[in-house]
């Protein structure tokens, strides 16, 4: 038998009204990098929350280091060396890299903080993973990628030898990815057990030793990546053959429904020119920071515009507020579902009812349950969502059936036009089948589908039509079948001046 550093055998655990893990096993050896794979839902997060402390099983057996534990908890975890870096950073934006590095493990001297130690300390950390971040800088001035490699030092700084990595890329562009496997490669080199959770499942073959797959809340499988297969992967995942990534439907292109002329607003939305069609989904490309989100930002009235036209069905409107934008048939599925798109704290129903309660309300303002149930459950139905009421908080959901939460909210309204900012970041491969069926469907029903993608397999895949952007600017544009990741690469980078469209 294998020297472990972790096993969990015949592992359960509940909440009401659902089983999230049934009877699972799992194990991590020292220096491997483990992919922890399965669907939004299949238990991953609960089983890697229970290794650190933040969930108690109710059954089953745990080791760490050989040492069977009973009862586990966040300080316990730290103690025995295990840390975990959820999807969503817990920093203090407030504070200096050093002082989140030590939070709550502060250094001080004769009862006073001692900034300059941390520091200090904080350098010694960063530097020796090679990372090029001033520890005296604050959080909340760092980008995303460089706020991810902070967690890093702050998780190896409390001498952990088990490291969760719970979507560390779903933020990144390819340049960060890159730097952050090679600090991963570097952990690994020194000892360090990684469990490693991911749905991009492209990028398993340049860092992953071994897989263990979990379905439904069950231990489905485990084995050396390299003796396996992507196509292998994805059916242990889903209990089937994905026969299509990428499904599309051909549809007559139709009448012009949304044209934008000259929008600016702000730094990042500098004369903005593009049109919509019936019958076609458009993709926004560009590297991060080329000002895609915040072009669907100000079309949607979240941001206020300097100056512009958008016209929706030949007729010039006004949006400058989210609500105008939602009465006239343009609505947005958000980029950060859980700040923007959802009320975690609220019940499924209650998220899907809020945006139309226009629809669902009487002459007296009173709405009318039967017709909200009737709504809420349709959508769920419509959209696969796994819940086991629609009266679970949304905050419960897995990150995949969040998303579809927001996109399901829209589904009730007679909606032109449906922008989605990163659909699918965090899902799973199945779940994200789902969703490019669903905007195909919205295409065949003549609704015009926008939307902006990181990951350009995904944008030439389901789109007609692609627009590039790059510092705020439109930089290219092309039918799909047109396209190669080269020219749309060569358009995201074209800094210096903007490009003459080449027009659909």
């Amino acid at each position: 038998m294998e020297d472990y550093i972790v096993e969990l055998s015949g592992v359960s655990k509940r909440f009401p009204g659902v089983l999230a893990l049934d009877n699972v096993s799992f194990n991590l050896k020292a220096g491997e990098i483990l992919a922890l794979l399965g669907e939004n839902g299949a238990g991953k997060s609960t089983l890697m929350k229970i290794l650190s402390g933040v969930y108690i099983k109710d059954s089953g057996t745990m080791k760490i280091f050989g040492r069977e534990i009973d009862e586990m908890n966040p300080k316990k975890a730290q103690e025995l060396g295990v840390a975990i870096i959820h999807q969503e950073l817990n920093m203090c934006a407030h504070l200096s890299v050093a002082e989140n590095i030590f939070l709550g493990r502060e250094i001080t001297k004769s009862g006073v903080l001692s900034n300059r130690e941390m520091e200090r300390q904080a350098k010694k950390i960063l530097d020796n993973l090679n990372i090029d971040i001033s520890p005296d800088t604050i959080v909340g001035d760092l980008a995303v990628s460089k706020q991810q490699m902070v967690e890093i030092a702050k998780a190896l700084s409390t001498n952990a030898k088990v490291l969760i990595m719970d979507e560390p890329t779903s933020a990144l562009t390819s340049k960060e990815i890159d730097d952050l496997f090679l600090i991963i490669r570097k952990i690994r080199s020194e000892g360090c057990g990684i469990v490693y959770i991911s749905h991009r499942l492209e990028e398993l073959e340049h860092i992953v030793d071994r897989v263990t797959i979990l379905r439904d809340g069950q231990f489905i499988k485990s084995m050396d990546y390299a003796s396996t297969t992507l196509e292998e992967i994805i059916a242990n995942m889903v209990g089937r053959e994905i026969k299509e990534k990428f499904p599309r439907v051909q549809c007559k292109k139709g009448k012009k429904i949304l044209e934008v002329k000259n929008l600016n607003a702000g730094k990042m939305v500098r004369n903005i020119n593009f049109d919509l069609y019936e019958g076609e989904i458009v993709g926004i490309a560009g590297l991060m920071g080329a000002g895609r989100t915040e072009t669907t930002r100000a079309i949607f009235g979240i941001d206020p515009k300097e100056s512009g036209e958008i016209i929706l069905d030949g007729k010039t409107i006004t949006i400058n507020k989210p609500l105008d934008a939602i009465q006239a048939g343009i609505v947005l599925a958000p980029e950060d579902r859980k700040k923007d798109g959802l009320c975690t704290k609220l019940s499924v129903r209650d998220n899907i009812s809020l945006p139309n309660l226009d629809i669902l309300c009487n002459a007296l303002s009173i709405v009318d349950r039967k017709k909200e149930k009737s709504m809420s459950e349709k959508a769920v139905s419509d959209l696969k969502i796994k819940l086991p009421t629609t009266e679970v908080d949304a905050g419960s959901l897995s990150g995949g059936n969040q998303q579809k939460v927001v996109v399901a909210k829209w589904l009730a309204r007679n909606s032109r036009v449906v922008i989605f900012d990163e659909p699918t970041r965090g899902i799973d491969v199945a779940a994200k089948v789902e969703i490019y069926n669903l905007m195909n469907e919205l295409k065949e029903q003549g609704i015009g589908v926008l939307f902006v993608s990181s990951e350009m397999p995904e944008v030439m895949g389901i789109s007609d039509r692609i627009i590039v952007m790059c510092d705020g600017k439109v930089t290219g544009e092309m039918p799909t079948n047109e396209a190669t990741q080269d020219s749309i690469l060569m358009y995201a980078t074209k800094f210096d001046k903007k490009i003459d469209a080449v027009k659909a």
